[in-house]
């Protein structure tokens, strides 16, 4: 199937690079990192460039490392929990539970839709074609997180045994606790790793334009790759209840355009079953993002909220 062919040909060339950049760091050189937080203060020498946020939890306790979704560096910079660490600098972990958890939110969120990327993209058989077109911010008061996506199918409406399988199958992937992994390529290379995407090649160059040093940020997942400025949470066992609960087909020049919904709550976030029903109920009507192909003279509807 050319997917699958596609899918290990991007993760091979992801590997390379992933290696290529590890071995480019060259002689380690020791950063200081000043820990600020529970359960006390704390200095750490670290590697420059290999060392991450989730390394400084792993030294603190088991219980941080666990429940960390994102660091903060320097008191400003919000920052991927297993991201290389680039200079000295004052560390703070972030968990979805926190009193503030606005730059918590929209990383879980923005996590969400990455994953339903992921989602769309393995779930219907060989003979519906899928092409992942991009998500937009992250709008927690929107009600939903989002990805739209075309398909060879004229006019599908999922049943709700349907969105059951997919909310199940989302949940599948969630339960296999996998880390996000970030890594910042060349907009030549990532032209390569989505070469067999259409809307992903037109939306690099784009993108590279708009991003610090013409860099493409990927994100991966197991074997899922996408696009996308960040950050996302640190790891699939982060995510609670989810439930898939409509997909709509857009009215776009772009033919045959759906936009998959869905919602969810973090896993440490208890709520009763009344509650998460109105947020379901909620997340059912048409997300007010942008839509792809509707307004062409604005520009370029960029992948994975690269604006």
């Amino acid at each position: 199937r050319p997917l699958s062919e596609a899918i290990k040909k991007r993760n091979a060339l992801y590997n390379e690079e992933v290696k290529r950049q590890k071995e480019s760091v060259g002689r380690i050189e020791k950063i200081t990192v000043e820990y600020k937080g529970i359960p006390k203060d704390e200095t750490f020498a670290m590697n420059k460039a290999i060392s991450t946020p989730y390394h400084v939890a792993q030294h603190l306790n088991e219980f941080m490392a666990s429940k960390a979704a994102l660091a903060l560096v320097d008191g400003q910079k919000v920052w991927d929990l297993h991201r290389p660490l680039e200079a000295d600098c004052s560390l703070r972990l972030l968990q979805l539970t926190d009193a503030e958890p606005h730059m918590s939110n929209k990383a879980y969120w923005r996590a969400c839709s990455f994953l339903l990327g992921a989602l769309a993209e393995t779930c219907f058989k060989d003979n519906v074609e899928c092409r992942l077109h991009s998500f937009p911010s992250p709008n927690v008061r929107s009600g939903s997180f989002v990805y739209d996506v075309q398909l060879s199918l004229d006019d599908w409406t999922p049943t709700k045994d349907e969105l059951r399988i997919l909310s199940a199958e989302y949940v599948k992937i969630c339960r296999q606790h996998l880390p996000f992994h970030r890594l910042d390529v060349d907009p030549e290379l990532a032209e390569e790793i989505f070469s067999y995407n259409p809307f992903k090649s037109s939306q690099i160059p784009d993108i590279a334009s708009n991003s610090p040093g013409n860099k493409i940020t990927l994100y991966r997942v197991g074997d899922h790759l996408d696009i996308s400025r960040g950050p996302m949470i640190s790891n699939t066992k982060l995510l609670g209840r989810t439930t898939i609960t409509a997909v709509h087909k857009l009215d776009s020049e772009l033919e045959n355009m759906y936009r998959f919904q869905g919602v969810s709550i973090p896993a440490e976030i208890m709520i009763n079953h009344f509650a998460y029903s109105i947020l379901e109920q909620r997340a059912l009507k048409l997300n007010p993002a942008r839509i792809p192909g509707v307004s062409e003279s604005q520009p370029v509807y960029q992948s994975a909220e690269a604006v």
